[in-house]
């Protein structure tokens, strides 16, 4: 498919999925049984999609913590490390822009590991390297809920006590990920640990998965003072096709809506700042622990249909009047330039 959209390009875009829950689904099947699970279940989609690299996130369902969270968070891994090992000429794991560019250069799909929450770590922040040696170059600091690091945003208001920004330890943790060269990411925390993050941080830091709140008026978007925050850091937003991010409600949740968003982000801040964290969703809603899904305010879909729907939504934003030195920002360049700056200057 994606071939002849992009025929008239100079070469193909390199695509960057800024967050994808694959691990999920992967360490599941693999307690099954079963192997090769992302060569047969995903490889096509990504391919057909022209993606090069998936920010493969580590996320820790409610049901493991707070005990299991570290065990979890490296069973995920080590599930796709096999993985990796079983396609080797199809999938690697990338640990630097080299390893990103390889996987463009050779038609392989390249793996960047991130951590969308900090409770893989509990309360040692030395495990921090460790996951930094097994290839984590990105550190979410929270999910929807609160850690040792901080609060996350809830996706409608719930009962609760006074809102924290970011701990003591929180202050602790983001240094030594900035010193490590991890990025940060902003995505699920509250208003004022983003406030606190602007403060802390040193380097530039993304939303890898949140939306315009001005479109979608949900507390896990991005406020104008967000956005315009983020790219005083030199940072970048990665749009989100989950529903629930897209509009506010199911009937206006379309490719043109989610569209929309890029318009909007890039009108106020420029298209050097944002990207695609797609944050597909459909295939790992079965798993989410109960709890986790009384949170959200109505059940989440996939605007965007698979990452072998992702030329619909390109050509989209080619009748909008985006160039192609523009998309090339937009589909990966951007993320590529601020995960190469962070893992560069330490």
């Amino acid at each position: 498919m994606y071939k002849n959209l992009f025929s008239n390009f100079k070469k193909k875009p390199f695509i960057i999925d800024a967050h994808f829950d694959i691990l999920l689904d992967v360490q599941q099947q693999r307690a099954k049984g079963r192997t090769k699970v992302i060569e047969n279940d995903y490889y096509n989609r990504f391919i057909d999609g022209g993606v090069d690299v998936i920010v493969a996130a580590v996320f820790v369902d409610s049901s493991f913590l707070p005990f299991s969270a570290t065990q979890n968070a490296l069973s995920q891994i080590s599930a796709l490390y096999q993985e990796v090992n079983e396609s080797s000429d199809k999938l690697m794991i990338c640990y630097n822009k080299e390893d990103m560019q390889y996987a463009y250069e050779n038609s392989k799909i390249g793996f960047l590991l991130s951590l969308e929450g900090s409770e893989p770590i509990g309360l040692d922040i030395n495990l921090l390297t460790i996951f930094y040696e097994l290839g984590v170059r990105n550190l979410g600091l929270v999910w929807s809920r609160r850690n040792e690091v901080g609060d996350g945003a809830h996706f409608s208001p719930v009962r609760e006590g006074k809102k924290g920004g970011i701990t003591n330890f929180g202050i602790e943790v983001i240094e030594e990920a900035e010193r490590l060269g991890m990025t940060i990411d902003v995505t699920h925390l509250n208003d004022e640990g983003f406030e606190d993050v602007v403060n802390i941080t040193n380097k530039p830091f993304i939303a890898s998965h949140s939306n315009a709140r001005t479109i979608c008026n949900t507390m896990r978007n991005l406020t104008d003072d967000q956005i315009r925050a983020i790219t005083e850091k030199n940072g970048v937003i990665g749009i989100n096709a989950v529903s629930i991010l897209v509009g506010d409600t199911d009937m206006e949740c379309t490719l043109e809506k989610l569209a929309d968003h890029v318009d909007y982000l890039v009108d106020k801040v420029g298209v050097n700042h944002v990207g695609i964290g797609l944050d597909l969703c459909d295939d790992f809603i079965k798993y989410m622990d109960p709890e986790d899904i009384e949170e959200i305010p109505r059940m989440p879909f996939d605007v965007l249909k698979g990452h072998n729907k992702l030329p619909d939504f390109i050509d989209i934003l080619m009748q909008r009047g985006y160039t192609e030195e523009e998309l090339n920002l937009l589909l990966g360049e951007n993320f590529l330039r601020v995960f190469d700056f962070n893992m560069n200057n330490k």
